[in-house]
C-alpha cells in the first residue's frame, strides 16, 4: 500500500521529534512505499538536512512553519466577507462566545462547539483552496480585529475578555502558525489524494493535513501521539498572560477532538498519554496503544553481561533540563553518602537549550557545594563523587557503556511523557529507582522501585535499599529486561503500525480508479485488502482489550449464489 507520513519538526530532518520511530517504521515496512510530508520548525533543522533515506520512500515535500511569505493573495469583497465569518466563527468559539451566521445550520438551529469549529476550520480551507492560500489574510489587520471583536462579544470567557492589544497580536501569530498548513497545496488527486492511508506522526499541525486531506479527497486517517500537543502547550507556557494560554490552548483542545472523531484509529504510546486523549474527547473503541519501539542491539553486550558494573555506582542519563529535577537528586545523594561513603554519582547528558546549559551550570555549583573535593590524604589530589560527562568521549564511547558503568540507574523527572532512558537501562539489565510521573509506573511494571517525584529521603531510601541488595538488583534487573525486550522493542511497534494500516485499508471504500500510460486500469494499484467483500460489524464488548476492531463480530458466513433453473437442469 501507498502511505502519506506527516510530521511535524522531526522526520526527515536530522533534530527533531518523531525522528528515529519514523525511520525505524518506514524502513521496517519496506514492502510498503511511503510519501513523506514534513513542516519544519526552523532555519536551523531545514540547514541540517535530511538523514538517508530508504527507496521505498517515493517522495518527500516539505513546508516551513517558523517563516511564511506572503502568498500576495488578493482577497476579492466576497471572499473578505467570507473570511471575515469564518474566522470570526473560529475566533468566537475559542472565546466562548455565542456563535454567528456560521454557527447555526440551514435550518436555523443552533450547532454545537465542536460543528462550530469544524464549520470555520473547513470552511478556510476551502477559502484558501480557492484562492490560493490564506497567508495574508491571516496576517491581516482584519484578522486581529476580528479576534478583538470575538473576544469582547456577549459569552466571551474572562481571560479572553480581558486580553490587551499585545495578547491579541500573540494569539493571532499563534493561530497563523497553526492554520499554515490551509495553504498548502497538498490535498489534490496528486498530492496525499493518490495515498491509500494518512498517518500524522503527532498531533497539531500535521493532524490538522491529515484531516484537510481526508475533507478533500476521502483518504482515510490514523494518528499517533507520544506527547500530547494540549499538555505540551501547557507546560511550554506558564508564565504566558491568560489570554495567549487559553486561546492558543482551546485551538489545540478544539483541533485535537476534530482529529480524534474523523480519525479511523487513534494511537497512543502509552497509558498515560490515552488517558489525556479521552479527556480531549478520543472515542475508546477508535483508541489503540503503541509503545515507541526501542533497537535493543546496542544494548544486547550489557544486557547479557550484568556483572561487570561497579556494584558502589549510581548513574543517570538524559537530557539535562529543569524537568529532570538533578538538584533533588544531588540532594538525595547527599543522604546517601551519609550512609554508603564510597558511592559515586554519574550523571551522564548534555543540556537542553540555553535553559540546559544555564541549569547544568548551577547543579555543577550544588554539587561542588554539597560535596568538597574529597582526598585520601594530604598530599593527594581531591576527586568529586559526582562527575557530570557526556557520551562520545574515551571512558564512554556509546550509551549503552554509560548504563555499564554502574549498578543502579536513578530517574528523578517531575515531568516524563514516555521515558526512554527509562527501557534503555531495562535493556542493558539494570535495577532502576524512578518517580512516579509521567508512564514510568506503566513502563516499569514492577521491574524497578518508584517513588514521589520532589522528594530526596524517599529517594535516598531506595538507592541504599538496592546499592545494599546485590541479590535484589540482579533479579530486578532480569525481570526488567525480559519486560522491555517484550514490550519495547523495534519489532513489536513496527508488527503493531502494520496491523493497523491492513485494518484501516481494509474498512476503507475503494476510491478511485488508478490508469497506466495507455488509458487501461492499472492492476494491482489499489492494495487486496480494500477489495474484502463482507460488512464489516461493530465491536463487540467481548472483544479483549487489544484485539482488531475487525475481529469483534460473529464470524462472517460466506452466501453461495442460487443456481438458475438451466443450471440446476
Amino acid at each position: 500500500m501507498r502511505i502519506g507520513l506527516l510530521t511535524e519538526g522531526g522526520y526527515p530532518y536530522v533534530s527533531g521529534d518523531a525522528r528515529l520511530w519514523c525511520d525505524r517504521l518506514v524502513r521496517g515496512l519496506a514492502q510498503h512505499e511511503f510519501d513523506v510530508y514534513a513542516l519544519s520548525r526552523s532555519q536551523h533543522q531545514e540547514d541540517e538536512g535530511w538523514i538517508p533515506l530508504p527507496p521505498n520512500v517515493r517522495r518527500v515535500r516539505t513546508g516551513p512553519l517558523w517563516m511564511a511569505e506572503d502568498d500576495e493573495v488578493v482577497l476579492g469583497r466576497r471572499a473578505r466577507r467570507r473570511f471575515t465569518e469564518y474566522f470570526g466563527e473560529l475566533a468566537a468559539v475559542l472565546c466562548g462566545a455565542s456563535g454567528g451566521a456560521a454557527g447555526r445550520l440551514s435550518g436555523g438551529a443552533p450547532t454545537s462547539e465542536a460543528d462550530r469549529f469544524a464549520n470555520a476550520l473547513y470552511g478556510l480551507a476551502e477559502l484558501a483552496r480557492e484562492e490560493g492560500g490564506l497567508v495574508g489574510a491571516l496576517r491581516s489587520e482584519a484578522a486581529v480585529r476580528t479576534l478583538e471583536r470575538a473576544c469582547r462579544a456577549p459569552g466571551a470567557h474572562r481571560a479572553a475578555r480581558e486580553a490587551r492589544v499585545p495578547d491579541l497580536l500573540a494569539v493571532a501569530a499563534h493561530l497563523e502558525r497553526a492554520l499554515r498548513p490551509l495553504s498548502l497545496d497538498w490535498y489534490e488527486d496528486d498530492g496525499l489524494g493518490a495515498v491509500d492511508l494518512c498517518h500524522a506522526a503527532s498531533g497539531g499541525t500535521a493532524a490538522l493535513s491529515g484531516l484537510l486531506a481526508r475533507h478533500f479527497t476521502g483518504v482515510p486517517l490514523m494518528v499517533t501521539e507520544y506527547g500530547v500537543r494540549l499538555r505540551t502547550h501547557y507546560l511550554t507556557a506558564p508564565d504566558a498572560p491568560p489570554a495567549v494560554r487559553s486561546l492558543p490552548a482551546a485551538f489545540q483542545g478544539r483541533l485535537a477532538a476534530e482529529a480524534y472523531a474523523r480519525a479511523e484509529v487513534v494511537t497512543a504510546g502509552n497509558t498515560h498519554a490515552r488517558r489525556w486523549q479521552e479527556r480531549c474527547g478520543a472515542d475508546r473503541e477508535k483508541l489503540r496503544t503503541v509503545y515507541p519501539g526501542m533497537d535493543a542491539r546496542p544494548f544486547a553486550e550489557v544486557g547479557e553481561s550484568p556483572d561487570g558494573a561497579d556494584p558502589d555506582t549510581l548513574v543517570w542519563v538524559g537530557r539535562v533540563e529543569p524537568a529532570r529535577d538533578l538538584v533533588s537528586l544531588l540532594h538525595a545523594f547527599a543522604e546517601i553518602r551519609k550512609q554508603e561513603p564510597r558511592t559515586r554519582l554519574r550523571i551522564v547528558g548534555a543540556p537542553a537549550g540555553p535553559e540546559g546549559a544555564a541549569y547544568l551550570g548551577h547543579c555543577r555549583t550544588l554539587a561542588a557545594q554539597l560535596f568538597p573535593d574529597e582526598a585520601d590524604g594530604p598530599h593527594a589530589a581531591g576527586d568529586n563523587p559526582v562527575s557530570f560527562e557526556e557520551v562520545g568521549g574515551p571512558e564512554l564511547p556509546a550509551t549503552a557503556d554509560a548504563y555499564a558503568s554502574g549498578a543502579v540507574t536513578v530517574l528523578s523527572s517531575v515531568v516524563e511523557g514516555f521515558p526512554l532512558s527509562l527501557v534503555e537501562a531495562m535493556l542493558c539489565g539494570r535495577a532502576t529507582v524512578s518517580t512516579d510521573v509521567g508512564a514510568v509506573v506503566e513502563v516499569i511494571g514492577g521491574t524497578g522501585l518508584v517513588v514521589p517525584p520532589r522528594n530526596p529521603r524517599a529517594l535516598a531510601e531506595a538507592c541504599v535499599a538496592l546499592l545494599r541488595d546485590p541479590e535484589r538488583r540482579a533479579r530486578l534487573g532480569a525481570a526488567a529486561r525480559a519486560r522491555a525486550l517484550e514490550l519495547f522493542t523495534v519489532e513489536q511497534n513496527i508488527e503493531a503500525f502494520h496491523g493497523i494500516y491492513l485494518e484501516i485499508v481494509a474498512r476503507a471504500p475503494v476510491r478511485r480508479v488508478l490508469l497506466d500510460g495507455a488509458g487501461e486500469p492499472l492492476p494491482f494499484a489499489v492494495p487486496a485488502e480494500a477489495h474484502v467483500p463482507v460488512r464489516w460489524t461493530a465491536a463487540s464488548p467481548r472483544l479483549a482489550r487489544g484485539g482488531p476492531g475487525w475481529a469483534a463480530g460473529r464470524p462472517v458466513r460466506a452466501t453461495t449464489p442460487v443456481p438458475s433453473p438451466e443450471a440446476a437442469r
